[in-house]
């Protein structure tokens, strides 16, 4: 019987979607039950290449039927056997179809985490492809008016930069995350992205950048008034002044503490670099000071 193989099942539904002498319209209702039978059954036997057929082309007959919402679902499980087969550019393709289909269904959540599901799974083959991914379901949910779903794919993204040592795009990320937050009024949020984007400019020895990141985000009130705020100051007087067992006990703060993982880490390995010529060139800058109040 046909309901036992599931190859006999593709090859039924393959005959009620092609056109013919006898059959003038495809009878897509009837094939995508039984593309749905199969992939199943394939899945449950370990043959995810055939799996991966059949749901795609379930997927299509529910585009079809006009039920987008169960092509989506279908397009995100020929996605996961597309990874288990390790097909990462049908990775991508399935789980941003999935994606768009959701969004025709104006359901944005489902939609930014297919997205995230991709940029998972390709974060270790493909990371900067993953970071993009993250940053599209961001902007699906920020659309929406729903920052704060954001904030769980703003990390992972974020560390993902810091692994591919691109501290000025972690920073500008953490920034952004920062803008989100303060969209949607999570001013905690807000005030601990700044810092962390500071502490990452910190952690690239940019200190200058460093500096002009406090200053800007310290024109914001709820940050120029929070213990974040604080916190970044100390560390940049620290720095300024060459007191590397400062910088070490500010690293190991409450404040820091309470932050990402990631930034928590990267903190704790303060100061990466050469700190004392910081002090050097402060002094100069004092004399040359002294020198102007003379004349």
């Amino acid at each position: 019987m046909a309901g036992s193989n599931p190859d006999k099942l593709m090859t039924k539904a393959d005959k009620l979607t092609q056109l013919s002498l006898t059959r003038w319209s495809a009878d897509w209702k009837s094939a995508t039950v039984l593309y749905e039978q199969a992939g199943n059954a394939f899945r449950v036997s370990k043959k995810y290449d055939k799996a991966k057929i059949a749901f795609e082309k379930a997927s299509k007959g529910q585009e079809m039927l006009s039920s987008p919402w169960d092509a989506a679902k279908h397009m995100e499980a020929a996605a996961a056997l597309a990874k288990e087969l390790g097909n990462w550019t049908e990775v991508t393709d399935f789980y941003k179809k999935a994606s768009e289909l959701y969004i025709e269904c104006g359901r944005s959540q489902p939609a930014a985490d297919a997205l995230a599901k991709a940029a998972r799974a390709l974060e270790e083959v493909a990371p900067e492809d993953a970071v993009k991914l993250y940053i599209d379901a961001c902007v699906i949910l920020e659309e929406d008016g729903k920052e704060q779903m954001a904030f769980d794919l703003y990390r992972p993204a974020t560390t993902v930069y810091i692994k591919l040592e691109k501290y000025a795009d972690a920073a500008t990320l953490l920034l952004r995350w920062g803008l989100a937050a303060d969209s949607c009024k999570a001013t905690n949020s807000q005030c601990k992205a700044y810092l962390s984007a500071i502490i990452v400019y910190l952690y690239a020895h940019d200190i200058k950048q460093a500096e002009k990141c406090y200053n800007d985000c310290s024109q914001i009130d709820a940050f120029l008034r929070s213990d974040q705020n604080r916190c970044a100051s100390k560390l940049l007087s620290a720095y300024m002044e060459g007191d590397i067992e400062e910088i070490k006990r500010l690293a190991q703060s409450s404040t820091i503490s309470n932050l990402d993982h990631m930034i928590i880490r990267i903190a704790r390995k303060l100061p990466t670099g050469d700190v004392s010529g910081l002090k050097m060139d402060a002094t100069k800058d004092e004399e040359l000071l002294d020198e102007d109040d003379l004349t």
